[in-house]
């Protein structure tokens, strides 16, 4: 099996492109990967779970949340944590989602001091 890049020309790696792309195909192909890290943050401290509930893809987020190794609480730049954006921004589906994981802790708040259900 080749091994897949780690950064293209714009610093991308292959899982960010195709969670950009909104390729819900090539991300599961990619997660089904060890070499694959899906919590690399890129240039401006965002994850792709992050990028993903940022731009309401909850197919990739359930896709991303079926590896027990994304981290659903890391924070990105500014602090962000995946579940206050999805709360801030009323995706109900995602928030399901995200609440389905053990590891999703309700009570995390983001730097600003807020936490999605205060």
């Amino acid at each position: 099996m080749r091994s897949v890049p780690q950064l293209d020309q714009d610093g991308q790696t292959a899982l960010s492109w195709a969670v950009r792309h909104r390729q819900e195909g090539v991300v599961k192909m990619l997660l089904e990967r060890k070499d694959v890290n899906p919590n690399k943050a890129n240039k401006y401290g965002q994850t792709e779970l992050l990028w993903a509930v940022q731009h309401r893809q909850e197919g990739i987020v359930r896709l991303l949340l079926k590896r027990s190794d994304v981290n659903p609480n890391k924070a990105g730049r500014y602090g962000q944590i995946a579940l206050l954006l999805a709360v801030e921004r009323g995706q109900e589906g995602i928030v399901r989602v995200l609440l389905e994981r053990n590891d999703v802790n309700p009570d995390t708040a983001d730097q600003r001091g807020q936490a999605p259900l205060w």
